[in-house]
């Protein structure tokens, strides 16, 4: 299968262009006034242990306003003469460094191929910011990223020299620009799209080979290494987030990590796992008897997780509230559940945030946005109520149900031990209605039990 992974996937599409890079930083500047600057960091780099990093990602704002990608950065915009220019802060050419770590752009590389006017070493950073800083009257930065940065800036602002006696010059405030940049970020462009709807189809594939690979007395991790074996084989970064592999009762952790149990011959096992593709998340998840075979008891729940998210998926429309799906997927769950004796309350009991008894099997939600992060940014409800979709916006839709017998909670009944189901695929809103990114991924009873077990 990997040999034709090429066929498979298709060509990816081109990166976002640095005309787009210049369009979001734009709409960001218009927001800002013209005697005030911002200031965004790279997210530091962390130790795994001793001298050995974990894998670097930026700050995903940086990644939306720049696309650049190296640790150790900073970028700063002003206006300048009416006209703002963005300056980044990079680590330099270092011969050395480069023969043990990697090669860097260094700032000949940031001035060439990206979306910035000037560029200098990271070692410059004081001096020139500094200087900037005394100048205007706001800085835009997000605290807490880097020390360095938050200390000048504070340093700024506490000052009280004579230039700020005689003119009131300097800085007076500082304002977080997160959530002005989060509502950039929350519309897709069809450049963004295609990132995701690439990252998507790798990630279908590859729960579809995990699915082909699944048998009786597999461990999870090794299931694991198959989907992201191929997330990287495709061209990807790797995962979006850390998967979840969870076969029998551990399908019923939500958030299962340890992925490491043997998979039982009549256990479904839940893989909750999506690729990163040039910053861009997909976020997939899918159910499947091991042996590739459902049982009646298993057949039911997952029909009606099926049929509950197809109904949640029919909510993403544009002028819908954020929670119609939600409200969607619980209605149809409920409903069901009362039909298989599992729910004792009528429909609208059932359905009770505080008493009903539909969150003893399904306790999430049922969507989330997703772009440049998994969990991506955007408010859900601007002035307490759901936000309404608007095309452009891309959320998941992942009804579950999870009935786990080890639990003291509940009183799981027998028949539906240990079966733990969750569908999930990522949806884009279109004035024509909802574009599924990952519909390639199979979710079909039919579709699965011919898969599983199979070579392609």
């Amino acid at each position: 299968m990997f040999d034709d992974a090429r066929a498979l996937v298709g060509s990816a599409p081109p990166p976002i262009s640095i005309d787009e890079f210049r369009s979001r930083q734009s709409r960001l500047f218009s927001q800002i006034g013209s005697d005030e600057i911002v200031i965004l960091c790279s997210s530091p780099e962390t130790i795994h242990s001793n001298d050995v990093h974990h894998p670097y990602r930026s700050q995903s704002d940086m990644i939306y306003l720049t696309g650049w990608y190296e640790p150790e950065s900073v970028m700063f915009a002003e206006c300048i003469d009416g006209v703002w220019k963005v300056t980044l802060f990079v680590q330099p050419k270092d011969t050395l460094k480069e023969i043990w770590e990697g090669r860097r752009p260094g700032v000949e590389g940031a001035l060439k191929d990206w979306a910035v006017d000037f560029a200098y070493p990271i070692g410059d950073l004081r001096s020139r910011l500094g200087d900037a800083i005394s100048r205007c009257s706001k800085v835009h930065h997000q605290t807490g990223i880097r020390n360095e940065i938050d200390s000048i800036v504070t340093d700024a602002i506490q000052l009280r020299g004579r230039a700020r006696q005689m003119n009131g010059s300097g800085p007076v405030g500082i304002e977080d620009p997160s959530a002005k940049i989060a509502e950039l970020r929350l519309r897709k462009s069809p450049a963004e799209i295609e990132q995701m709807r690439h990252a998507s189809i790798i990630s279908s594939i590859a729960h579809e080979a995990a699915m082909r690979s699944s048998m009786s007395g597999r461990t999870e991790n090794q299931i694991q290494a198959i989907i992201e074996g191929f997330f990287v084989f495709a061209g990807t970064s790797g995962w979006a987030y850390p998967s979840i592999v969870g076969c029998g009762e551990n399908a019923t952790i939500l958030h299962y990590k340890e992925n490491n149990s043997p998979c039982g011959d009549d256990e479904i096992i839940l893989i909750d796992a999506g690729s990163e593709f040039r910053g861009y998340a997909s976020d997939i998840t899918r159910s499947w008897p091991i042996n590739g075979k459902f049982t009646d008891a298993q057949k039911e729940l997952y029909q009606l997780v099926l049929d509950s998210q197809e109904a949640a998926i029919a909510e993403c429309k544009v002028g819908n509230p954020f929670n119609a799906p939600h409200e969607a997927a619980r209605r149809v769950l409920a409903e069901g559940l009362i039909k298989l004796g599992v729910i004792t309350q009528n429909l609208e009991e059932s359905l009770d945030n505080e008493n009903g008894q539909l969150k003893n099997w399904y306790m999430h939600n049922t969507s989330h946005w997703i772009g440049l992060d998994v969990h991506d940014v955007g408010i859900y409800k601007p002035n307490g109520e759901p936000r309404l979709f608007e095309s452009g916006m891309c959320l998941t839709v992942e009804p579950g149900l999870y009935f786990g017998s080890w639990r003291p909670d509940v009183d799981c009944p027998e028949r539906y031990s240990n079966i733990g189901i969750r569908i999930e695929d990522d949806v884009l809103i279109t004035e024509s209605g909802p574009d599924v990114l990952t519909s390639s991924c199979p979710k079909t009873i039919a579709e699965i039990e011919s898969i599983v077990g199979k070579s392609f």
